[in-house]
């Protein structure tokens, strides 16, 4: 088993309900932060650690999607007619992406850098791991107004409740899929299973990162990268 994935899935099939009305003529992850949009974001991190095929989902506003990414030369787009949420978006997907462990990705987020897959990968052990999650404190979140979901033990194993906020970038076992229900459903579903086998981790990324889920956290995000780039 491959200790580096080369596989990515980058979630991008929502609806934006959060980001409307930017979101009522075209997909949150064509709206730009920092003179960029989102999905171009997203795209840089899984370049930098290496990945070599990148598949990205779409649902709304499907057609500025795939005119957008069909110049990109290592992306395939997996096209969901109904949404199939995390969890059924990423199984609608593995033909393309394969049978190893492949990193996951949301894409309304900014990073102060993009070495978040890279750490991710390099912490990764599939011989005790079958889910592992990028994790950053409430001080390091910028426009993330929910709770925090994990903490960590000595030894990076999650534990629940706790204070830590999922980034939405993991890497995940690719066979956890083979007893999951039809059609759409949330990665939680898969998560519980791997916390109940005591193979779920984290890893602490140590820069700055944003939620880009709002109008309002664009100019969060922006303020977060401008920071970042001096």
């Amino acid at each position: 088993m491959r200790h580096n994935p080369d596989a990515l899935m980058i979630f991008a099939a929502g609806l934006g309900t959060r980001m409307q009305p930017l979101t009522n003529m075209r997909p949150k992850a064509l709206v730009e932060v920092f003179g960029k949009p989102l999905i171009e974001h997203a795209l840089a991190l899984p370049r930098s650690a290496g990945a070599s095929r990148i598949v990205v989902n779409t649902h709304a506003h499907a057609d500025q999607m795939h005119r957008y990414l069909e110049a990109k030369t290592d992306v395939i787009i997996s096209h969901e007619p109904l949404l199939l949420d995390t969890g059924g978006g990423l199984q609608a997907a593995l033909p393309m992406l394969g049978n190893e462990p492949v990193f996951t990705l949301n894409s309304d987020a900014a990073w102060s850098d993009e070495s978040a897959l890279t750490r991710l990968a390099a912490s990764w052990n599939p011989d005790r791991m079958d889910a592992l999650l990028l994790l950053v404190t409430p001080e390091q979140a910028h426009g993330y107004t929910r709770p925090g979901s994990f903490d960590m033990d000595s030894e990076g194993k999650l534990i629940r409740p706790g204070s830590l906020v999922y980034t939405g970038a993991q890497i995940i076992k690719t066979d956890q899929f083979k007893d999951c229900p039809e059609g759409a459903f949330s990665i939680w579903w898969l998560w519980e299973k791997i916390f109940e086998d005591g193979r779920m981790f984290g890893c602490h990324y140590p820069g700055e990162w944003a939620d880009v889920g709002t109008p309002e956290g664009i100019e969060i995000a922006e303020a977060m990268l401008d920071a970042s780039a001096v």
